[in-house]
């Protein structure tokens, strides 16, 4: 097919009500390119005071999969993006499954057919495959339209009464678009301008199953002129059947709504668009949240990645403000967003990006902002009080980009460590470390007023009185096993800090735990 583009301002008019939708299908969990199309709907939507509508498009009961709906509302829920009319929340459009609106494709087949616009089609499976073959031995490929449907089995080759008689017999088949035999289709995307294509070069879509069904294509235009959508904001898979949609529109004799079709998410390395299979290669995930269906796949709430930053990351993944500005929250983003700003080019899933973006988020959120995160996470905080909390909190989220690398840059303030890691004992441990570590908890243990006074001359003083007591100690002998023992790797903020935060009682005892461990 032949496609003319022509370049044109991209200026965004927004005249009508504003309504658009989400549509995802419940095949399984949530994929953050359909994230990204939910957050762009969302953004439009609430930018321009319209309505955000969730459809659940499952007519293809063979692919549903069990959970995926509830998933789907879990995952939007979580990222902010809270639907103004939806399977759950109900409206005056509904109802919004698409397996309870057979009756409205229907209808409106019933018309198609009527209006001349469509026909049954009851050509077996076997026959289309058997023309395939024979197109495919002189090089040609078999497309099922103008140029060949009078030589088939269906209603315009077949007279009124053989067709009547094959449909009281319930023969099989399917109904097909009769698509134009010479029309130029002029259509617009608000994102990549005007395009032209030749009909004659499309083939006769099914628009119903054999299994009386509707497919994608009568159900989403039915159900988009019903709920009054304004504009259909959506990847750019569907790009190619905009023309059979702008057909569509035209049989019903329907006002269009206006189209825009996102650009595609790259894999991490650029090469081909992101997927469960190269996102698992790269190591990163591409759900919201974990998917347990199968076998307990990761998502970004449980890699401790903030649903802000996600957002915030996503936003950028084809739009950007026209401006330097990158740091957003959702009100931030609705308040910035217009559809003349993204891009048709694809754009690359940088996951250090991401953990950039999070790691910011971290540092404005305050603590306990993140201690109810990290709680609802599951670290088992509650036995602390808010101010520790809160305190601890504020000392390490420097140096967090997820909710995972804040508790493992603070856990060893709440809990001693279970382990050590392996290079940072080899680096630390030498022959007398053992007596250099007795040495400290002996000086520990006499220190009445160590508690009381953990400051950081307090703290020098300390230590450089126990050198000079201890003629072959060096204080790196020293200090290395002791954070080793305190923190469990040679990581973690001062360790003059982390002393008075534990005070001399937990030193003592994770310095004895780590001299057996040795």
């Amino acid at each position: 097919m032949k496609i003319y583009c022509f370049i044109f301002d991209k200026k965004e008019e927004v005249s009508q009500k504003v309504r658009v939708r989400f549509a995802p299908s419940p095949t399984g969990p949530l994929h953050v390119g359909g994230l990204r199309t939910a957050l762009f709907n969302y953004l439009f939507a609430k930018k321009n005071k319209g309505v955000f509508i969730l459809r659940i498009e499952d007519t293809d009961a063979k692919r549903k999969v069990d959970g995926a709906e509830e998933y789907i509302l879990r995952a939007l829920r979580w990222c902010g993006l809270s639907p103004d009319e939806s399977i759950v929340n109900g409206g005056s459009h509904g109802p919004y499954r698409q397996s309870e609106r057979n009756g409205y494709y229907k209808k409106h087949l019933d018309a198609l057919i009527a209006k001349g616009c469509a026909y049954y089609a009851f050509d077996t499976e076997e026959s289309l495959a058997g023309h395939r073959e024979e197109h495919k031995k002189i090089g040609k490929t078999f497309i099922y339209n103008w140029h060949n449907r009078l030589k088939l089995v269906n209603s315009l080759a077949l007279s009124s009464e053989e067709t009547k008689k094959l449909l009281e017999r319930k023969t099989p088949h399917v109904v097909r678009f009769k698509s134009p035999e010479n029309k130029t289709i002029e259509t617009v995307d608000i994102i990549r301008g005007v395009s032209k294509s030749e009909s004659k070069l499309l083939d006769d879509k099914i628009l119903y199953k054999s299994d009386g069904t509707p497919t994608y294509h009568l159900a989403s235009v039915v159900d988009d002129h019903l709920m009054e959508i304004s504009h259909v904001i959506r990847g750019e898979e569907w790009l190619p059947s905009l023309a059979l949609h702008s057909l569509l529109y035209d049989a019903f004799g329907w006002e269009k709504p206006k189209f825009a079709h996102l650009p595609l998410i790259l894999s991490p390395t650029g090469k081909g668009k992101l997927s469960k299979r190269s996102g698992e290669k790269a190591g990163v995930p591409v759900y919201p949240l974990e998917w347990s269906k199968e076998n307990k796949i990761k998502g970004y709430k449980e890699e401790g990645i903030l649903a802000e930053g996600l957002i915030n990351f996503m936003a950028f993944l084809g739009w950007n403000p026209g401006t330097e500005k990158e740091m957003y929250t959702l009100e931030g983003l609705v308040e910035d967003f217009s559809l003349e700003n993204v891009s048709s080019a694809s754009a690359q899933f940088d996951y250090e990006r991401l953990l950039w973006f999070s790691h910011k988020h971290i540092q404005e959120r305050s603590g306990a902002d993140l201690m109810a995160l990290l709680i609802d996470q599951g670290y088992g905080l509650e036995a602390f009080s808010e101010e520790k909390i809160q305190k601890t909190l504020g000392l390490v989220k420097e140096r967090a980009s997820t909710l995972v690398s804040l508790w493992s840059a603070g856990s060893y303030f709440f809990k001693a460590p279970e382990a050590y890691d392996e290079a940072s004992r080899k680096k630390a441990v030498k022959e007398n470390t053992k007596e250099i570590l007795l040495a400290l908890v002996g000086a520990l243990e006499k220190a009445d007023d160590f508690d009381s006074k953990p400051t950081k001359d307090f703290l020098e003083k300390f230590f450089e009185d126990l050198c000079k007591k201890n003629a072959a100690m060096k204080m790196r002998d020293i200090m290395l096993p002791l954070r080793l023992s305190l923190v469990g790797s040679l990581s973690g903020v001062e360790i003059g800090t982390i002393m008075s935060e534990l005070g001399k009682e937990k030193i003592i005892s994770r310095i004895h735990a780590f001299i057996k461990a040795c």
